[in-house]
């Protein structure tokens, strides 16, 4: 089986990674990893990415006189990686339209709420204040609107009385560590 080459874009922890990680395991899972970026040196995830034996790169947006110029560096090293897909996977950097544009359907983000409702950040809080009965994730096309493209799939978690802002957002990451390796493949 020919696997597409993918790319995953984080910032953080990784969770999302790591999930990834795990179903490209797979033998039978369609897609492989090829590298991991990061713009934070401190990201958690580039050690599951280490530890996974998958490249990662790291390109600080610091360092980048503009937003433009960090986005022509990141897309020069997807296109270096042979990145077929990229995974945003707690990437907390907007890109910009110049970018989104040269990955048309080929860019997925994850986003813990039930788009189009709570785009940005904050999604539980927010949903909580509201008193709505669920919240959620949806993985999505990436457009270069925030949080506006194409739903791939979404998972639907109830809120419960007792929730708590951390409570939920735990509840709510554990659907998408499932539905994240759904949308991939």
């Amino acid at each position: 089986m020919t696997k597409q080459k993918c790319a995953v874009l984080i910032s953080g922890n990784g969770s999302n990674l790591q999930a990834l990680i795990d179903a490209c395991a797979k033998p039978d899972f369609p897609v492989q990893i090829v590298r991991v970026i990061s713009n934070n040196e401190q990201a958690f995830g580039l050690q599951r990415a280490h530890k996974a034996g998958i490249e990662t790169l790291i390109i600080d947006h610091r360092g980048f006189h503009s937003r433009d110029d960090f986005d022509l560096a990141l897309h020069d090293a997807l296109i270096e990686c042979g990145a077929q897909i990229v995974c945003l996977a707690g990437f907390m950097r907007i890109l910009t339209a110049d970018f989104v544009g040269k990955w048309p359907a080929k860019m997925l983000n994850i986003h813990p709420s039930l788009l189009p409702s709570y785009r940005g950040l904050h999604t539980h809080r927010r949903a909580l204040e509201d008193g709505v009965k669920f919240a959620g994730c949806t993985v999505h096309f990436v457009v270069p609107e925030m949080d506006a493209g194409p739903i791939v799939i979404q998972a639907a978690v109830p809120i419960l009385p007792n929730d708590t802002e951390q409570t939920l957002t735990q509840r709510v990451l554990e659907q998408e560590h499932h539905i994240y390796p759904q949308a991939l493949r």
